[in-house]
């Protein structure tokens, strides 16, 4: 956590640490004007600046100003955010340690499309946390001999699907006894499953992995297959009609893929248009869907092909 104590203002630093006291931050919300806010998946905290303490109290909370944003701006693109234009279009920039920093403010485009963001007054910043060994207990159900089934991890926003997929991708990327490590090639559009910084993966993807950083999904596998001949590609977040064209294509080439997609249940899921065109053809033969419970918990239920409980 020393990468984020860096980029926080001197009188903020114990907040952080306070905050690392009461449990593992998952978020931290700052927007002028409005409380410091802690968001630990199960609980949030805001900051008592008079007592130097953590507190569920929201009147009690200090309240961001617009100081504390500009110098937490300039401490995380080392004073030359004119550098990070192309990250600030896509309204994000991670940091070294693979923390990745929502950006929000008033928009400047130029024929339609965004430019920049300027006069920054929201920032969220989602701290990066590895969990290795996360897809211990799936892995057995979507190895298939020397390679994978091709699969879906399916979850509602915030129950760790892209954590889930970078695990399965480190670990397969890795290789174990009797399973050689397989070549993976992952489109990375938001910065979220590598987490890279000026170029560099901030997590451990293994070995045999390349990555394709801030590039749209469909333009990237494309450029994966072309380039670096994947056996597996890895994506996350699916969801408009060129990312499942460019799903149907890698699937022809004979390529397996791993990714993830928005929904609330398997029931809804399989009532997305592309998804039942998936299962009418036997696209993808594993399905797991992850729930999180009121206290934090994961529970992984995996399907087959034909959405039959495994």
């Amino acid at each position: 956590m020393e990468e984020l104590k860096r980029i926080f203002p001197m009188h903020l630093r114990k907040f952080l640490q306070e905050g690392l006291k009461a449990g593992q931050p998952e978020e931290i919300r700052m927007r002028i004007g409005c409380p410091l806010l802690m968001d630990t998946g199960t609980q949030e905290w805001f900051w008592d600046a008079s007592s130097e303490s953590l507190t569920e109290f929201m009147d009690k909370a200090y309240l961001v100003t617009a100081t504390d944003l500009q110098e937490l701006v300039a401490f995380m693109s080392n004073y030359s955010l004119y550098a990070f234009e192309e990250e600030l279009r896509a309204g994000f920039l991670t940091i070294r340690g693979g923390h990745r920093i929502g950006i929000a403010g008033k928009t400047v485009c130029e024929q339609g499309s965004i430019r920049t963001i300027r006069q920054i007054s929201f920032l969220n910043i989602r701290i990066a946390s590895e969990r290795k060994g996360c897809a211990d207990e799936v892995m057995p159900l979507i190895r298939r001999g020397q390679t994978i089934y091709n699969t879906l991890i399916l979850s509602t926003p915030g129950a760790g699907k892209t954590t889930l997929l970078r695990d399965c991708i480190r670990q397969l990327s890795q290789g174990a006894p009797g399973f050689p490590g397989l070549k993976i090639g992952v489109v990375d559009e938001r910065s979220e499953i590598a987490a890279c910084h000026l170029g560099q993966p901030q997590n451990d993807l293994g070995p045999r992995t390349d990555v394709m950083d801030c590039c749209p999904k469909s333009e990237g596998m494309m450029l994966l297959l072309r380039s670096m001949s994947p056996q597996i590609i890895g994506v996350d977040e699916l969801g408009g009609q060129k990312d499942y064209e460019a799903v149907e294509y890698a699937l022809h080439c004979g390529c397996r893929l791993i990714g993830t997609m928005h929904g609330e249940s398997m029931e809804e899921m399989i009532q997305k248009p592309y998804l039942s065109k998936w299962l009418a053809q036997g696209f993808f033969e594993r399905y797991l869907f992850l729930e999180k419970a009121a206290d934090g918990t994961r529970k992984v239920s995996v399907y087959d092909e034909r959405c039959r409980k495994l």
